[in-house]
């Protein structure tokens, strides 16, 4: 078994490129939200499986915003990578950005928080590497990342609200 040395969030990182197809479009000639769902749920996949090295499972989907429509033809890339780690899970926060034709300017036109579990061949979950974020943006997501678990434990009712100490550290 690998190491379970503590890894950077850059390791994770991974970026998908595609374009828009007519038949992965609603009648208004955007992106399907599910068809768009489909390829962040693969981009962090990926990303999580660089990160532990091992077969990953799609725990949960923690939030997805759609801010743009994304127009038949459109050139999307998908910019995943591990914000955070805990024991056996993986957060993994995906970017979506939409290049302009003429321009070739990026514009974020959506961003997601998909939760993976690592598991063993036989599916049971295996402890993976700790996360090191190095930049502003992945030192806020990873902070971030503990008081979105507790409030998806709080939301679950797998964990009573008095025991959330970040959450509670937000009203305090």
């Amino acid at each position: 078994m690998e190491s379970l040395q503590p890894k950077t969030a850059k390791e994770s990182l991974t970026l998908l490129s595609d374009i828009v197809m007519p038949g992965e479009t609603n009648p208004l000639n955007s992106l399907f939200g599910g068809e768009l769902l489909a390829r962040m749920d693969r981009a962090c996949s990926i990303a999580a499986r660089r990160h532990s090295r091992s077969i990953v499972v799609t725990a949960s989907v923690n939030h997805v915003a759609f801010v743009k429509p994304i127009p038949v033809g459109s050139v999307v890339t998908l910019e995943a990578k591990v914000t955070r780690t805990f024991n056996t899970s993986l957060e993994v926060f995906v970017d979506v950005w939409n290049e302009e034709r003429k321009t070739g300017n990026k514009i974020k036109v959506s961003e997601g928080i998909y939760t993976f579990v690592a598991v063993d061949e036989t599916g049971k979950p295996i402890v993976v590497p700790e996360i090191i974020p190095e930049t502003d943006l992945e030192k806020e997501r990873f902070e971030g990342a503990l008081r979105r678990k507790q409030l998806s434990l709080v939301l679950s009712q797998r964990m009573h609200p008095q025991e959330a100490n970040e959450l509670k550290k937000l009203f305090d």
